[in-house]
């Protein structure tokens, strides 16, 4: 039967923001894949609204929330009209809070989309003391939820009032349509000057945004030139600011155009070489904007703010510059300025960009992998169905004690459209097992703990016996991210067995260990001790055989069996989240080296007995 779901908004289009037009694509794409949704939000009744779209009038604007005294009893029509399988909660939303209060709406199933923590300082004393009323209703409404949707793991692992519900958290990164609207018009006065790198930001012109960095960074830079499009109460400061930095007489090279229409931002978009967005704090939870910019082919230049989503984005899609300190003027200049000299770099990071919104942040990608996590808040079973090219591959993740993590790799899994995802629970002592299980993945428990090997061969053995024709075993701890797997698969165009190599994380005793193995096995593979590994059938039938199971150290244990074996191994570069990295479970001193070092070398020297047919475990 066709789900119904209710989403509770804060606005929607035409009102303005990333928020609002993508709770707007969500609705539209869930109704063209089958479901129906609808949705209630705040706002003036317009004559052309669908019948799906409720909005409902705002009496009074209390510090960023609106408040609209007729909200509870809309919602509760709604519900009584619709009927809906789930309510979808989109917070942060003071009006969300309503559905506390009602008998109607507690029997359905919620899921939370968590769009942003509410960032309180003491400079804007107002909000911590609101916050300080909304908090309990926020933590209520988390409690109630059956999931709750975080737009990047970056995020996740930064917000404060998420830590204690992080067991039912799955990641699923915001999208969009990857499709360009069609242009009218000339392009938007004022006009670009000539010979200058043409930078653009667009956004409310809020204090969290950081034009001000901006603005210092390219003023008096003659090769520069800004436009910041956007309104908001940072309006006259910002227009100060460019005025004192702008020498009597020269024509300033930032401007600010206030607000401009859709079609005008996309005529920006469009024109300028670089989109850039230097907000300094964590109200920036994902930058929506800087998926436009890169279905536009544009380059994007963000904050390394932790916490924040948006150099998440950008390093993932390798569609820019992502390490661009918060509120450092001079750092940015030193970064702005060499780009007007590389048009090539600009172009490859916009290419990459756009590829990257297509494979993994489109709206459709999104929609899916909500409707999946619908799923499992009505404890349905997830569906099976998969894109050919992944349907014959299983992801193997042994995991112990990793519950802080392991719903949210599975659940970047399922949104990347992996949906045959094998957990190995190696006993482990917290949760870990039951939050996999709960974000979708298949889980087994062994009797006996196994260790990493034992766990991987499990998954590659249950490979084997099931029939797939490939296997990619990766790490529970969210070291690797999912946009990486791309690269092992295209790797097994030349190869049987592909590495996913990270080398720079090579500690100074792991160097050692890695360059003794090198030169006694003769492999030229830099990062020997990866986990994150391909392997196609002929792979899973020699690792699936019972000579598999004696290996120790399986990390060169399982590279010299397979080159016994005649079969092909190629290592591929890979980026790696080394802020989840602890320390070395292998090189962690001189007597763990030294172990390292002996039992290689009897690896090196022993004889390798290899069946080509397993038998069926």
């Amino acid at each position: 039967m066709t789900q119904r779901i209710l989403h509770i908004g804060k606005f929607f289009p035409p009102h303005r923001g990333g928020m609002e037009s993508f709770l707007a694509d969500l609705v539209h794409t869930q109704r063209a894949q089958g479901l129906d949704s609808h949705a209630i939000v705040h706002g003036q009744v317009l004559p052309d609204d669908p019948p799906w779209l409720r909005r409902v009038p705002v009496q009074a604007q209390l510090i960023y929330a609106p408040i609209a005294l007729g909200f509870r009893a809309a919602l509760v029509r709604a519900i009584r009209d619709i009927q809906p399988d789930v309510l979808h909660l989109h917070l942060p939303n003071n009006s969300a809070f309503w559905a506390l209060t009602l008998a109607s709406a507690r029997q359905i199933p919620w899921v939370v989309h968590w769009h942003s923590d509410v960032i309180v300082s003491d400079e804007r004393m107002a909000l911590r003391l609101a916050y300080t009323l909304y908090r309990p209703f926020e933590q209520a409404v988390l409690d109630k939820a059956e999931r709750i949707i975080v737009t990047s793991q970056p995020y996740l692992q930064a917000s404060e009032p998420l830590r204690r519900w992080r067991h039912k958290c799955a990641v699923v990164p915001l999208g969009i349509t990857p499709g360009l609207p069609p242009l009218t018009g000339s392009t938007p006065q004022p006009r670009w000057l000539p010979g200058r790198l043409k930078l653009l930001s667009i956004g409310r012109l809020a204090h969290y945004k950081g034009f001000e960095t901006l603005i210092r960074a390219v003023s008096g830079a003659p090769q520069l030139q800004l436009i910041i499009a956007g309104q908001g109460e940072s309006m006259a400061q910002l227009q100060a600011l460019v005025n004192a930095s702008t020498a009597p007489g020269a024509i300033p090279n930032v401007q600010l155009l206030g607000e401009i229409s859709e079609n005008d931002k996309h005529q920006l978009l469009d024109s300028c070489d670089a989109f850039c967005l230097a907000s300094i704090e964590r109200t920036e939870a994902f930058g929506m904007v800087l998926l436009e910019a890169m279905a536009h082919g544009k380059p994007c230049l963000v904050s390394d703010l932790p916490g924040s989503g948006m150099s998440w984005v950008v390093e993932s899609s390798s569609a820019g510059l992502s390490h661009l300190p918060p509120g450092d003027a001079d750092a940015w200049r030193e970064a702005l300025e060499p780009l007007a000299h590389q048009p090539q770099l600009l172009k490859q990071w916009g290419a990459q960009g756009r590829q990257a919104l297509h494979e993994c942040f489109s709206i459709v990608a999104c929609a899916r992998a909500l409707a999946a996590q619908y799923r499992v808040a009505l404890n349905e079973s997830l569906p099976q169905i998969q894109s050919p090219k992944h349907a014959s591959t299983l992801i193997v993740i042994p995991a112990r004690n990793e519950a802080a993590t392991i719903g949210q790799v599975v659940s970047a899994l399922i949104a990347a459209g992996w949906s045959n995802i094998f957990v190995i629970d190696d006993h482990s002592t917290d949760d870990t097992g039951n939050i996999a299980r709960r974000a979708g993945a298949t889980v087994a428990r062994p009797v006996l703990p196994l260790g990493a090997w034992g766990g991987m061969q499990l998954g590659v053995r249950h490979a084997w016996a099931q029939g797939f024709g490939a296997v990619i075993t990766m790490d529970a701890d969210g070291q690797h991210e999912v946009q990486e797997i791309p690269s092992l698969v295209a790797g097994s165009v030349r190869a049987d067995v592909v590495i996913g190599a990270h080398p720079e994380r090579a500690s100074r005793l792991r160097q050692i260990a890695w360059r003794w193995f090198r030169a006694i096995a003769g492999f030229e593979l830099r990062d020997l001790t990866s986990g994150f590994r391909y392997y196609n059938r002929p792979a899973i039938d020699i690792l699936a055989a019972d000579e598999a199971t004696l290996l120790d150290y399986q990390d060169v244990g399982v590279l010299l069996l397979l080159r016994k074996a005649g079969l092909r191994i190629v290592e591929v570069p890979v980026s790696m989240n080394t802020r989840q990295v602890g320390r070395s479970r292998i090189f962690y001193s001189w007597f763990s080296v030294g172990r390292y070092m002996v039992t290689t070398t009897l690896l090196c020297l022993a004889r390798w007995q290899v069946s080509p047919n397993p038998r069926r475990p």
